[in-house]
């Protein structure tokens, strides 16, 4: 049976971006990123968390960082030239991108935000990030992402 695409796929197709789709089994809801690393046997360097934050201008911005690593708030702030930068809560998540917590991805939100990819990730032939919902990633290069979303590279994890 083949694997149900996502509409991160599709825009993915659309866009003529080249990737590899991975899906794993999430028997009990979101898995954590590292065991998701180890599902699909990848380093867990490569594969990133989107995380959704609002500056002090109440402007969103989204960062792209390696799973095993933290957002630096503070170099996060200064590479999209806000005061402060927080998280936002779990809850506006899907309302806000139509993604749900531990699917959430750069490619798709319903508007676009800001983006920033961790510079850990410009050097490496390819990255994994959720492909839109629990249990699928696409794994492309960053670059290629980078373009995609319209996004910079800046040392912005921890």
């Amino acid at each position: 049976m083949a694997e149900e695409k996502t509409n991160v796929m599709r825009i993915l197709d659309q866009k003529r971006v080249p990737y590899t789709p991975h899906h794993y089994a999430h028997p009990n809801g979101a898995v954590d990123g590292a065991s998701v690393a180890a599902l699909l046997d990848r380093d867990p360097a490569s594969v990133c968390k989107t995380l959704v934050t609002q500056g002090a201008s109440r402007q969103h911005y989204v960062f792209v960082i390696p799973v095993l690593r933290s957002l630096d708030l503070k170099a996060a702030a200064r590479a999209v030239g806000e005061k402060s930068i927080e998280m936002i809560p779990q809850a506006r998540l899907l309302p806000l991108t139509g993604y749900v917590h531990g699917g959430c991805s750069p490619v798709g939100m319903k508007k676009p935000f800001p983006t920033v990819l961790d510079g850990s990730v410009e050097g490496l032939d390819a990255i994994v990030v959720s492909a839109g919902k629990i249990g699928a990633q696409v794994e492309l290069a960053p670059a290629a992402l980078c373009a995609l979303v319209g996004g910079t590279f800046a040392p912005v994890s921890k």
